[in-house]
């Protein structure tokens, strides 16, 4: 099956720095996710045998499409991690060209890589030589607003080999900072002759919808939407689910419970479902429904629940860090959630939108 035929019309879930980590991706195809890439691996690591690299590139047995995303500048590198990810069971390799996180662009990886197309190229061939999966590259769309080199980074790759190409439609600079530029995807989208996946601000049925029928792209990505809301892979086939406290409660105690069958119901393990579930909290309390005007909430503005329509629903909106410790833990503990006393954790805190390199890819 062609990379095409494998991603047409579908919502990708992106490559997530903890975010894509196996539960959670259970839980996204649970609920309707048929293509799903792995958290970002580096190929040194991974020749250094390390086990949390290796851990990156388990594919779930029942995964529908699985991609593995490798981080690495060097050709001979990157065609042995292909190798490696193929022999592991995944349905496609991609090359990180975005990651925007100091510690990886000062070692010339992820958005440092994108300025270099030529070695993107190499790179790009060196891997389609070294396996039969498809070869991608994700991409952003330059190094800063002045420095847009989009164009030549997807042709490079094109002409490498590449069989797709993701945008995530933001540069390096801008992070999450500003909204994704939609235009300079679909001039990327109308360039190349293979499929292109876009990527930015997907939160709501309608947005997905729109963004496929319009930009000319075959499929289309979704990072921080899967996880404020992960149900959204259900509204594609069902449309705008205006889901009650109870029945989200339902979705998060369905994670607790994927997250201790992979790492463990024992103390070790027990440490890293809090961990995790403990990020997850963070990003589901920034649900908010679309308003009672029919105004829907912006992916790049932080939203303040207006009316609960529940104490509970009240709970899971609340953003401050006893709040969420509190939901955390009742979850780990028996997974029923009641509004606690008033005296019994602090007051709700407003917090400021943060740049949160979320997404390494």
């Amino acid at each position: 099956m062609s990379f095409r035929d494998r991603v047409s019309g579908a919502l990708v879930v992106a490559p997530m720095t903890k975010g894509s980590n196996l539960p959670y991706r259970r839980l996204c195809i649970e609920l309707g996710a048929r293509v799903l890439v792995s958290e970002m691996a580096v190929a040194r690591r991974l020749k250094q045998r390390r086990g949390s690299e290796f851990a990156l590139l388990r594919k779930i047995p029942d995964e529908p499409c699985f991609g593995v995303q490798l981080a690495g500048n060097k050709p001979e590198e990157m065609a042995w991690a292909a190798q490696l990810a193929e022999s592991r069971g995944a349905d496609f390799v991609d090359v990180n060209l975005g990651c925007p996180i100091d510690h990886f662009t000062r070692m010339g990886l992820g958005a440092a890589l994108g300025r270099q197309p030529n070695k993107v190229r190499r790179i790009v061939e060196a891997m389609k030589g070294a396996v039969k999966v498809p070869v991608t590259v994700k991409v952003r769309l330059g190094w800063k607003a002045d420095q847009l080199n989009y164009l030549d980074q997807v042709r490079a790759a094109v002409d490498g080999g590449a069989d797709g190409v993701f945008v995530h439609g933001r540069t390096r600079e801008a992070r999450y900072r500003y909204p994704a530029n939609w235009d300079a995807i679909s001039e990327i989208a109308a360039a190349l002759p293979v499929p292109v996946v876009g990527n930015g601000d997907l939160l709501f049925p309608h947005e997905v919808h729109e963004r496929l029928a319009n930009s000319g792209c075959a499929a289309v990505m979704t990072a921080r939407g899967a996880l404020i809301k992960p149900w959204l892979f259900r509204e594609l086939s069902i449309g705008y689910w205006d889901i009650t406290a109870e029945e989200r409660l339902e979705i998060y105690r369905r994670y607790t419970a994927l997250a201790l069958e992979h790492w463990g119901d024992d103390e070790h393990g027990r440490t890293r479902v809090r961990e995790f579930l403990r990020w997850h909290v963070g990003f589901w309390c920034r649900y908010v429904p679309r308003r009672a005007d029919g105004h829907w909430p912006s992916m790049q503005i932080r939203e303040v629940l207006g009316e609960p329509r529940s104490s509970l629903e009240a709970l899971l909106a609340r953003t401050d860090d006893s709040a969420l410790d509190y939901v955390t833990d009742e979850l780990m503990i028996s997974g029923t959630l009641t509004a606690p006393p008033a005296a019994s954790i602090a007051a709700s805190e407003a917090r400021s939108e943060r740049d949160e390199p979320v997404e390494a890819g």
